[in-house]
């Protein structure tokens, strides 16, 4: 029986279509269906344990191949760097570790305390803004390399995913343990960036290390201070 593609109209005698790939038949979805759509995001062979598993062995051999070659094997970078957000986000909204580490003194009444609380409730967005950011340091320090503004955002967001879960270990770690270990879990994270970026460009020059550590730090840095700029400039036109 021939059936016409839903997606492209072409003829179809099989199961998938021959120009899009797209099944003729959904499978329905259930409580099978929904097994296996997790099952498909956790497993070792294509999904987020692989991803994290080789980004943390070879993470500039991995985005490079991502760039280049095979995009469909690791979690998609964007997609990456949410899921580990809201990691971040589910454990410490349960477990508080990181409140005694953030003090606002004589901001808390002004829109720079409320930027700086939206920053850390809602990692997901800023993490992708900071990237932005972060990029373009990247981008003037690595610039004679053949690699443009977004394949730099595409590794971001992979190493600031990888660094956000060291930095939950560390806070889940202080928390059952009570003993203070999340800075080391952002010198860890930072020390992770540093190579991996290092990795990506060119791994025997030991050069591209302090280089991916002074873009990463500056780009931290000039995110943070465009973020007190941005609620200054509420509170003075809130003033006005």
């Amino acid at each position: 029986m021939v059936n016409n593609c839903k997606n492209c109209k072409t003829e179809v005698n099989q199961n998938y279509c021959p120009n899009c790939g797209i099944p003729i038949t959904l499978p329905r979805i259930n409580g099978r269906y929904i097994f296996n759509e997790i099952t498909s995001v956790l497993n070792f062979d294509k999904g987020i344990l692989l991803t994290i598993k080789e980004l943390l062995i070879r993470p500039g051999q991995n985005v490079k191949c991502f760039i280049h070659e095979d995009r469909n094997r690791l979690v998609k970078p964007l997609i990456f760097i949410i899921i580990c957000s809201l990691i971040y986000s589910v454990a410490q909204h349960l477990l508080h570790f990181e409140e005694g580490y953030v003090d606002y003194g004589e901001l808390e009444e002004s829109a720079v305390t409320e930027v700086f609380e939206w920053i850390r409730t809602n990692y997901g967005y800023a993490n992708i803004l900071m990237a932005i950011v972060i990029a373009m340091w990247i981008k003037l320090f690595f610039r004679k390399y053949n690699y443009n503004f977004v394949e730099i955002l595409i590794l971001l967001c992979f190493v600031m995913g990888v660094g956000m879960l060291i930095y939950t270990i560390f806070g889940i770690a202080e928390s059952v343990t009570e003993i203070s270990v999340l800075h080391f879990g952002g010198i860890i994270g930072l020390a992770y960036a540093s190579w991996a970026i290092g990795r990506f460009f060119d791994k025997t020059k030991k050069v591209n290390y302090l280089k991916g550590l002074l873009s990463y730090l500056l780009g931290m840095i000039t995110f943070w201070i465009v973020a007190a700029i941005l609620g200054v400039g509420i509170d003075l036109i809130q003033k006005l």
